[in-house]
């Protein structure tokens, strides 16, 4: 049976699947992470060539949840999770051109990818806390598409209260209309009057406040949650297993559009079990923290930039952690030194040989705005294929990376549809994407939500108000 420890803690307690998934942050402030990665042997890998999505993910993810969920219970979760995606593989993988591919990650309900990860984990929270006859608060905070695929996994839910912070007026009017339509007397929607960091902060110390922790059950459904990461593992799995259908391809490179780190960590994980990845290759707009960090060695903080590409607008990519966890050894007390004097003190940089591993996984790219709205004009005008904001991102980093490696293929993740991106579409491309049937009256539904102000106390109050 798999357990987890903490990045923060080697000492504290091992837990179960159930256990970090209920708790979404340790209690030290770490991340959860497993004690050892299980590994597909590549006979095995081959033998799941032709098998549908929900099938893959059940072999990817059984190992995760040993000791917890049996393998026919994890099954039923996996096939209520992705009933409603509106495309037979759920993932489909498109070809773009030569050695290009794009694996469409956006059939969900909510349209973007995070609907992959959390129409999974609202199945578990439910399964679980019905089990253990409990009721949890999800706090959570999005920079534009994980509020409204939480919402849609968890709403009507009775086993969960979801308070959901967003930036106040900086997600697009799709994104926003996707969380607070939502009428569901267990879905809270927070406009905090800031950045997507300064909601994160909120959280993180709403976890890290002991007794409102406990006051409250608080769990997380962000990219921090270890249930969302390793349901992304398997979506690298079959990706692969797609491509090498199709091609015969040996070895591949993932490009990902990156905030949070959490996306193309599930690529590491899976690259970790065993499928053959020459590249993770990070996508970065104008916040490129992580660019800059690959480039010149110092992780150093710039103010957040509102971009065209809202959900990457983000400096502290708080999954980039647990890589770091791994590179430093798994060395809890060195890491922990290291983060807290991020978050304090200001830049750090790391060991040369650190450096060396971390540039050998991964490579980035970095694009701005115009960039950006020129990079879906060209792609649009070359293929006919409309890609958002984001996605054109990971395109971008494949691009550059195919300049210089073009004989191993590159499948990027398409994480959101045009449509939740209109206006950038339509100065892009000249054409307006519709929403799907099921989204069609969007802007005519009923919003509600509360804006407050950057302050623990005020969303502290806040959520005990409505809890009371």
């Amino acid at each position: 049976m798999l357990h987890y420890i903490s990045t923060r803690d080697q000492s504290a307690t091992e837990k179960t699947f159930e256990d970090v998934v209920l708790d979404g942050l340790a209690p030290d402030g770490g991340l959860y992470v497993p004690t050892g990665c299980p590994l597909i042997d590549p006979d095995e890998l081959k033998s799941l060539q032709n098998v549908p999505y929900i099938g893959v993910a059940h072999r990817v993810i059984l190992p995760f949840v040993e000791g917890c969920i049996e393998s026919d219970e994890l099954y039923q979760l996996l096939e209520r999770a992705y009933k409603d995606f509106q495309h037979q593989d759920i993932a489909p993988l498109v070809e773009l051109k030569d050695n290009l591919y794009l694996l469409e990650l956006f059939h969900g309900p909510t349209l973007a990818f995070k609907d992959m990860a959390l129409q999974f984990l609202g199945q578990m929270f439910d399964h679980v806390l019905h089990k253990q006859n409990r009721k949890l608060t999800i706090v959570g905070a999005t920079s534009g598409d994980t509020g409204s695929a939480a919402i849609e996994a968890c709403k009507d839910k009775g086993s969960l209260d979801v308070f959901m912070l967003h930036p106040h007026g900086r997600v697009t009017d799709v994104q926003r209309r996707q969380m607070t339509t939502v009428l569901s007397d267990n879905i809270y929607n927070i406009a905090i009057e800031g950045s997507f960091d300064d909601c994160q902060d909120l959280v993180k110390a709403m976890f890290n406040d002991a007794e409102f922790r406990q006051e409250m059950q608080l769990s997380a459904v962000n990219s921090i949650n270890w249930g969302r990461i390793v349901a992304q593992v398997a979506y690298y799995v079959f990706a692969y297993l797609k491509l090498s259908a199709m091609t015969g391809a040996e070895k591949v490179a993932f490009a990902v559009p990156t905030g949070n780190f959490g996306n193309i960590y599930a690529g590491y994980i899976a690259s970790s079990m065993g499928v053959p990845t020459e590249k993770l290759l990070i996508g970065t707009n104008s916040n490129d923290i992580l660019f800059r960090f690959l480039q010149t060695g110092c992780m150093q903080t710039n103010g957040v930039v509102p971009t065209l590409s809202p959900s990457m607008d983000i400096q502290i990519s708080s999954n980039f952690e647990r890589v770091l966890f791994d590179l430093m050894g798994r060395d809890a007390e060195a890491l922990t030194g290291t983060m807290i004097y991020f978050r304090t003190k200001g830049p750090f940089s790391l060991d040369t040989n650190i450096m060396s591993r971390l540039r050998e996984l991964f490579s980035a790219s970095r694009f701005d705005d115009d960039q950006t709205m020129e990079m879906i004009k060209t792609l649009y005008t070359d293929t006919r294929y409309t890609a958002d904001p984001h996605s054109i991102i990971g395109v971008g980093a494949a691009e550059d990376y195919l300049k210089t490696h073009p004989d191993t293929p590159v499948i990027s993740m398409a994480t959101a549809h045009p449509a939740k991106f209109p206006e950038a579409i339509m100065k892009s491309t000249g054409t307006f994407p519709d929403l799907p049937p099921h989204l069609a009256d969007l802007h005519e539904r009923e919003e509600r939500m509360t804006v407050l102000p950057n302050d623990l106390d005020a969303v502290k109050n806040f959520i005990r108000k409505e809890k009371s």
